[in-house]
């Protein structure tokens, strides 16, 4: 008998596969793929021609994702198909111009 937190991800990748492939379905699986905190400081969307789009939140986390895409890659072809994501486009998201901050004297 296999313990159950080494089945979970056998059974995410039978559920899976029976699913359309949606923009729901791909932020899911790089959400599996990735972990939480990751996650939380990127987000994806799939173009038609295979690449996935991250966006990450700066810079920091931009090489983070660069720097673990082969292992990404794998983990994305196990949960959505071999094929699905053929290249990655990593960008950082550009920081939003801070007001100035008014002096008083």
């Amino acid at each position: 008998m296999h313990p159950l937190p080494d089945r979970i991800p056998a059974v995410l990748e039978a559920l899976l596969a029976g699913q359309p492939l949606t923009s729901a379905k791909v932020e899911f699986a790089w959400k599996l793929s990735v972990g939480p905190a990751l996650a939380r400081a990127t987000g994806v969307s799939r173009d038609a021609d295979g690449t996935l789009r991250v966006r990450a939140a700066n810079a920091h986390w931009r090489r983070e994702v660069q720097r673990a895409i082969p292992l990404i890659a794998g983990r994305l072809a196990r949960l959505l198909g071999p094929g699905t994501v053929t290249r990655f486009a990593v960008e950082s998201q550009s920081a939003s111009p801070v007001a100035p901050r008014s002096s008083s004297a």
